[in-house]
């Protein structure tokens, strides 16, 4: 069940994974994987993995190998897994309860995706689960010069929707995408795990 905030929003921004979509543990399997084939001395667990949601896949290496005095390549890492997520994009699945809210909204007010994924791998997903006609507005890494917990992404959806960062609603799982919006000025809905 979602909880909306009594306010009359002029649009919704969407994080996909995690919120649209349910491939979190999909991605983590083929962060373990990645990060094995590059010899990381480091173990990444869960914990670590849903600590670190909707950060680049680069950024994230790089503060691991902060954390651990470590040189695993981040581009490296990110293009593996990159492949290795896709191969698996076929099993996802839908979040329904956000989905249907996305499916209600259409028509009504302007809704964007900002996905801390890179593009073809959102919109891969959006297809795969036929969601991906409900936004007009997608922003990845590739349009902001900083990711998430950075407002940019919201800030750049909001700006290409027409509507004021104060106005739009964002849905997220991850903490750094809520400290995105909090910077944006907007507020915003926690999708948690168990909303499956």
């Amino acid at each position: 069940m979602l909880t909306i905030p009594e306010f009359p929003f002029r649009a919704f921004i969407f994080d996909c994974d995690g919120t649209l979509v349910d491939t979190m543990p999909l991605h983590y399997l083929a962060w373990v994987d990645s990060l094995r084939q590059h010899q990381a001395p480091f173990e990444f667990t869960e914990e670590v993995f849903y600590a670190h949601a909707g950060m680049r896949e680069q950024d994230v290496v790089k503060i691991l190998n902060q954390e651990h005095g470590t040189d695993v390549d981040p581009e490296g890492v990110a293009e593996l897994k990159f492949d290795i997520f896709h191969r698996t994009i076929p099993q996802v699945q839908e979040i329904a309860p956000v989905a249907d809210l996305a499916r209600c909204t259409q028509g009504r007010l302007p809704m964007a995706v900002a996905s801390g994924s890179e593009e073809p791998t959102v919109r891969s997903c959006l297809e795969i689960t036929g969601l991906l006609h409900l936004f007009d507005t997608i922003v990845t890494p590739k349009d902001v010069a900083k990711g998430k917990p950075s407002p940019d992404m919201f800030l750049l959806a909001a700006e290409r929707m027409g509507i004021h960062p104060s106005d739009c609603l964002v849905f997220e799982d991850g903490k750094s995408g809520m400290e995105a919006a909090k910077a944006a000025g907007m507020q915003a809905v926690f999708i948690p795990r168990t909303l499956r």
